[in-house]
């Protein structure tokens, strides 16, 4: 095992979400010597990812190859999970990211400009519920009155309601435990939880490292698409650049989905994983990346209205303006 702590021994305090927003801007603004410098000439894409497939793009140069000719510069930031990335694109921290289903509908509750640049097939077999191998827990139905935790507003959060909702249970059956990632494992590996809602590569670690059971995926529960976002400004004055991007990631899955023993190899790199987390993630993976088309805002809207009936959001929401203009 390399570098586990990457995903599974982050310090129990982490930064604050104010701390992780000051720290991207921070980062966007200053050079390797930690010196301020000014933005090159000509545009800039500043990118906001999660640990994945961005973090490959950024890796392999592809996108800088493409953007280059057209004068566009790229600074790239790390975010531990979809919310906090959001909250940067309100701050106008970032332009583009990678996020959830759920993540999007609360920042755009919460006012965030942002609109759906290009989306994944659905992907429903990378999030699940996990319990410990030895717990009573054997169906969904014993889930009531247990401790589950989950990160707030990520996709998981979607997938419980509705995953409740199916074995006939309501939302407020179980006790909520907000918890990102590296909480959320470190409770479950001492029992503080009864179980963990999750997704890859998370997953696919807890299952191979802590021996974790997996109690139900999302099959046949919610779709569990991945989106890739901007801000309504940014969209609407570089349409070109959203497309490359877009195109560029598709390539990835591309050849991804030809080539997964070498994807899981460079996958496991990035991430800082063994191997073999990222063929089991990969394993159970669909590839695909396309421009946002309005069924996919349509299912999205499905995921709101769920939110503001459950009283998660405060307003209702119209997404079928939140795709990007598109390019000429």
């Amino acid at each position: 095992m390399t570098h586990l702590n990457a995903l599974s021994k982050a310090p129990s305090h982490p930064l604050n979400r104010r701390q992780l927003l000051a720290a991207a801007l921070a980062s966007t603004a200053l050079g390797s010597s930690g010196a301020a410098f000014a933005q090159p000439p000509g545009r800039v894409l500043r990118v906001g990812h999660q640990k994945g497939w961005l973090s490959i793009l950024k890796a392999r140069g592809t996108l800088e190859k493409r953007l280059s000719p057209l004068g566009v510069s790229i600074t790239w930031t790390e975010f531990n999970a979809g919310p906090v990335q959001l909250e940067a694109l309100n701050v106008g921290a970032i332009d583009f990211g990678d996020v959830g289903e759920a993540p999007p509908i609360f920042a755009q509750a919460a006012g965030a400009p942002l609109v759906y640049a290009g989306a994944t097939v659905p992907r429903p077999k990378l999030e699940a519920v996990i319990v410990p191998k030895d717990s009573p827990i054997k169906t969904v139905a014993d889930l009531k009155g247990k401790k589950i935790a989950f990160n707030k507003g990520s996709n998981v959060h979607y997938f419980l309601v509705k995953l409740l909702e199916k074995n006939g249970l309501k939302y407020g059956d179980v006790q909520p435990i907000f918890l990102p990632p590296a909480d959320a494992r470190a409770a479950f590996q001492k029992g503080a939880v009864d179980a963990w809602i999750i997704w890859d590569p998370f997953l696919a670690a807890a299952q191979k490292t802590l021996d974790a059971r997996l109690l139900a995926d999302a099959t046949g529960v919610v779709n569990n698409c991945s989106y890739y976002f901007s801000s309504r400004d940014f969209a609407s004055q570089n349409p070109d650049v959203l497309k490359i991007a877009i195109e560029e990631l598709n390539a990835i899955d591309t050849w991804a989905s030809k080539n997964k023993t070498a994807a899981a190899g460079e996958l496991a790199a990035v991430l800082g994983l063994d191997k073999s987390i990222t063929e089991l993630y990969l394993s159970r993976t669909a590839f695909g990346t396309a421009p946002v088309t309005r069924e996919i805002l349509a299912e999205q809207q499905v995921i709101a209205d769920a939110f503001f009936e459950l009283k998660l959001i405060p307003k209702k929401l119209n997404l079928l303006h939140a795709a990007p203009v598109a390019p000429g």
